[in-house]
C-alpha cells in the first residue's frame, strides 16, 4: 500500500536535484475477476501493483516521470531525471502546484467496503447472472457473465505541505446474452458496479434483465428517415451529459474548442434543469474528498434553472482562464492533471417515462449508442443507434442500424427530463425527452 513518508522522501529527493516543487502520486491495488460462459469458467484473473509518478517544476518549467519501481534506492535517479527532462521543455507560464490544497477527511464518503470476496464467491456471483440469463425464453447463447473485486488506494504529496490518501473498493458484476439464430441475433447486456457489497444488484436480477433486453430486440425494423422525437433511455441518457463536461472542460475552453466557449453565464438548458456534479455523495462511484492535485473538492452544480454556471479547472486550466480552480482535477501516474467530472447527474423532472411519452405519435426510443460522432468545436451531433419505435405513446417494434442526428446546442435547448433517475454508473440521467432529431434509416 502507499507510503506518505516514501513519497516524501521522493520529494525530498526532486528538491535535492534541482527541483522548484514537485508532487507525487502512488497507486496501489489489487483486483480479482471472474468469467463464466456456457456453464463452464473460462477465466479468473488476480492481479496486484503499484505504480509511481513524479513531477517536478524548475521555474515554469515541468516533467513527469513514472515507474513501477518503488523502491527508495531508486528515487535519487528517478528525481534527476525528471528534473532534466524539465530543464529542456519550453517554458509554460501556467505551471505550478495548486494553490489552496489541504487534506481532508475521507471517512464520511464510506468509500471502502471491509468484504473481499474470494474467488469461490465471485464463481458463484458470475455463475447465477449467466444462468438467469440463458433461462429467459427466447435466449440461445451467451458471451459470458462476470464478476469482481477491486481495492485501489491513491497517496498524493506535494511539496507545498500537502500529504493524504484515498482508499477506494469496488463490485461488480455483468451478463451479455444473446437471441435468435444467424444473421437475425441479437445481443444486449445489463451490469452494475457499486463501491460496497450490500448496494450491488443481485446477478440473477442482471443476468434476466440482459436475456429479456436480448429478446425484445429480435427482429427488428428500420424506420424511414424522419424529423422525430428521441427518447433516451437512462442507460444511454447520461452520455448527453458526457458530452456536456467535455464541452464545459476547462483546458477545452481555454484553447477556444468547444462550442460553449463564449455560453457561460447563459441559458443552454430549458428553464427548471438542473445538473450537478458531487463529489461528496457517500458511496458514490466517483466520490473523492480532494482531486489529483489536492484541492478539495464540493458539490457544484453546473447547470441551474437552464444557466450555465461554471466550467470544471483544474489549476492550469484556472490559470489560463484568470479563474480558480473547481477542484476537478484527475490524474494517474504518468500524465498531467486534467479537469474530470465525479459523480454528474441530471435532477429528475416531474413526469414519468410514460407520461414523457404519451403525447408521442411516433417517435424513437433509444437503448444503444454506437460511434463516438460528435464534434465538439461546432456541437453536431450524429451517432449510430438502436432500440424501439415509440406509437401512439407507446414502445413498439424494435429498430436497428439507424443514425441519429442533430446539434448539441439544439438538443441541450429542447430536452425534458423524466423522474426515474437512479445513480448506477457515476454519470446518471433519468429518461430524456428531445424533440426534432433527424432519424436516417431506410
Amino acid at each position: 500500500m502507499p507510503d506518505l513518508n516514501r513519497l516524501a522522501d521522493l520529494i525530498a529527493a526532486a528538491r535535492a536535484a534541482g527541483a522548484d516543487a514537485a508532487d507525487a502520486v502512488m497507486v496501489a491495488g489489487t483486483a480479482l475477476s471472474v468469467q463464466r460462459r456456457l456453464g463452464r469458467t473460462e477465466h479468473l484473473e488476480r492481479a496486484e501493483g503499484q505504480d509511481l509518478g513524479l513531477r517536478v517544476f524548475v521555474g515554469r518549467r515541468s516533467a513527469i516521470v513514472s515507474s513501477t519501481e518503488v523502491d527508495p534506492a531508486g528515487f535519487r535517479s528517478l528525481a534527476e531525471r525528471a528534473v532534466a527532462m524539465a530543464r529542456v521543455v519550453p517554458e509554460d507560464p501556467y505551471a505550478g502546484l495548486a494553490e489552496g490544497a489541504a487534506p481532508d477527511d475521507a471517512a464520511p464518503l464510506d468509500l471502502c467496503d471491509a468484504a473481499e470476496p474470494d474467488a469461490e464467491a465471485l464463481i458463484a456471483r458470475a455463475a447465477a447472472a449467466e444462468d438467469a440469463a440463458r433461462a429467459v425464453p427466447g435466449v440461445t447463447n451467451t458471451e459470458g457473465a462476470e464478476a469482481g473485486f477491486g481495492r485501489t488506494e491513491v497517496a498524493l504529496v506535494t511539496s507545498a505541505g500537502f500529504a493524504a490518501t484515498l482508499l477506494r473498493s469496488s463490485h461488480s458484476v455483468s451478463a451479455t446474452a444473446l437471441a435468435g439464430s444467424g444473421t437475425g441475433m441479437q445481443r444486449d447486456y445489463d451490469y452494475h458496479a457499486t463501491v460496497h457489497l450490500a448496494d450491488l444488484d443481485d446477478p440473477l436480477t442482471i443476468g434476466r434483465s440482459a436475456g429479456e433486453r436480448a429478446v425484445t430486440r429480435l427482429n427488428p425494423t428500420r424506420p424511414k428517415t424522419a424529423k422525430l422525437p428521441v427518447v433516451f433511455d437512462p442507460r444511454v441518457a447520461g452520455s448527453l451529459l458526457g458530452h456536456l463536461a467535455g464541452a464545459i472542460n476547462g483546458a477545452a475552453v481555454a484553447r477556444g474548442t468547444t462550442f460553449l466557449r463564449d455560453r457561460l453565464g447563459s441559458r443552454i438548458f430549458p428553464a427548471g434543469i438542473e445538473i450537478v456534479d458531487d463529489p461528496r455523495r457517500p458511496r458514490g462511484l466517483r466520490s473523492r474528498p480532494f482531486d489529483g492535485e489536492g484541492v478539495p473538492t464540493a458539490p457544484r452544480t453546473l447547470i441551474e434553472d437552464g444557466v450555465l454556471t461554471t466550467w470544471l479547472l483544474d489549476t492550469r486550466s484556472a490559470r489560463q482562464l484568470g479563474l480558480a480552480s473547481t477542484g476537478h482535477a484527475a490524474r494517474g501516474t504518468g500524465g498531467p492533471p486534467a479537469p474530470a467530472p465525479s459523480n454528474l447527474f441530471m435532477r429528475p423532472g416531474p413526469l414519468s417515462p410514460a407520461a414523457l411519452m404519451a403525447d408521442i405519435r411516433e417517435g424513437v426510443y433509444v437503448t444503444e449508442l454506437m460511434g463516438m460522432g460528435v464534434n465538439g468545436l461546432t456541437g453536431d451531433y450524429s451517432r449510430g443507434a438502436a432500440g424501439f419505435m415509440i406509437r401512439d405513446g407507446a414502445i413498439a417494434e424494435p429498430v436497428a442500424e439507424i443514425t441519429i442526428a442533430g446539434t448539441l446546442t439544439e438538443m441541450f435547448a429542447h430536452l425534458i427530463p423524466a423522474d426515474d433517475l437512479r445513480f448506477r454508473r457515476g454519470t446518471d440521467a433519468p429518461t430524456i425527452r428531445v424533440e426534432g432529431l433527424t432519424i436516417a434509416g431506410a
